[in-house]
């Protein structure tokens, strides 16, 4: 789950690191008073989307008198913002950060996140901050240090050292960031955080060092302990169907393909996703609907793939262990039937109760293409769709 800038802000102040003064706007009437807690000559408008690259589409904007504030925020306001990030349709701009600007001297990059593979807690720290780290890991891979933790109570002085050895700071600038990583490490632990990027975290003129930036994502799946951060969810920066899925227990996210996808276990679900492009087409989703799915579940899975305007073919991929393909088969024809559906569906069916589940699906009447294995039904539906 990814939170505002505004919030992640919010909850850095709350744990001590030093960040960037601002306020948050609904609306450009509430500028006037709002504005009146910040202290400052220039000021920066700041679109609130849950996408980088807001700067290039328009979305921050410096703004040196007062009086101009208002009239900018109105022409942010209801802007659709495109970046890398977004996809082509872009994000409606429902909400703007006005921060304080500030003599920028130094601008570095500093993350925290949890590293899968070694199974520590990582920290990237980079002189290039203000830029994509992407882009500095493939053209400077040099200026990038990371640092990997074990999990424990806390940050050693020696961890802090490594981590801010690259960035050459003073005394004092080092006592600044050391609250800054012990907040993010324990935002990191207390919150069920997955990522914290600060980018950039400058140091001012006036030798101060200052979070300008901020991000985090959360864990999905630690959010039932977490509701003082699951309240932070902005429900217009998701995508329709992906709440719609989140009501049933479903995984699903929205990509640009052709090719609907149902599957059983994540795993399962990217072999999938991966033979349709590897037969030349591109999924329409990643679509999980869990080892235990209900009739209920996959029916309303279906109608998620079928209210995507671009699916061309369904590929259903089950194979059945703890879910029963004759549960899957039953959901599948009721839905299809509801639906009334006209694109090639291909179904393949392994496990648990599949002869039964191949029986519903036989004696449906709807023109559904059996396959025996992944391959031939990554095939099938392929040629189905051309």
């Amino acid at each position: 789950m990814n939170i505002h800038e505004h919030q992640a802000k919010e909850i850095l102040r709350d744990y001590g690191a030093p960040v960037s003064n601002g306020v948050v706007i609904f609306s450009p009437n509430e500028i006037k008073n709002k504005i009146q807690q910040l202290n400052s000559k220039e000021y920066v408008l700041k679109a609130q989307i849950h996408a980088g690259g807001r700067g290039k589409a328009g979305g921050v904007k410096l703004i040196k008198k007062i009086d101009e504030l208002e009239l900018e925020a109105k022409k942010m306001f209801g802007k659709i913002l495109v970046t890398h990030q977004t996809g082509p349709e872009g994000k409606e701009v429902k909400r703007i950060y006005i921060q304080e600007a500030y003599d920028i001297e130094r601008e570095l990059y500093l993350s925290c996140l949890v590293d899968r593979e070694s199974s520590k807690i990582a920290f990237i720290s980079s002189t290039e901050g203000g830029v994509d780290i992407e882009s500095v890991a493939k053209e400077n891979p040099k200026k990038i240090l990371t640092t990997k933790i074990d999990l424990k109570k806390s940050l050693t002085t020696n961890d802090i050292e490594k981590i801010v050895k690259i960035f050459s700071l003073s005394v004092d600038q080092k006592k600044d960031a050391e609250n800054l990583l012990n907040a993010l490490y324990n935002i990191l632990i207390t919150k069920d955080a997955s990522l914290i990027e600060i980018n950039p975290l400058i140091i001012t003129k006036q030798k101060k060092l200052i979070c300008l930036d901020a991000k985090m994502n959360f864990d999905d799946n630690a959010m039932y302990r977490r509701p003082e951060i699951l309240k932070l969810r902005d429900l217009n920066e998701e995508e329709p169907a992906e709440i719609e899925a989140s009501k049933f227990g479903l995984a699903y996210i929205k990509l640009n393909g052709s090719i609907g996808c149902m599957v059983n276990g994540a795993g399962l679900a990217m072999a999938t996703m991966d033979i349709i492009k590897l037969y030349g087409q591109e999924p329409a989703n990643f679509l999980d609907v869990g080892g235990g799915a209900s009739k209920e579940q996959v029916a309303a899975a279906f109608k998620l793939i079928l209210s995507d305007k671009k699916v061309r073919g369904i590929l259903i991929n089950i194979f059945g262990g703890i879910m029963r393909c004759d549960v899957l088969a039953q959901g599948v024809v009721e839905a299809a039937k509801e639906s009334n559906i006209k694109v090639p569906l291909v179904v393949r069916l392994a496990g648990t109760n599949f002869e039964k589940g191949k029986e519903i699906l036989d004696k449906s009447g709807l023109k559904i293409l059996s396959a025996s294995d992944l391959n031939d039904a990554a095939k099938k539906i392929v040629d189905a769709i051309k």
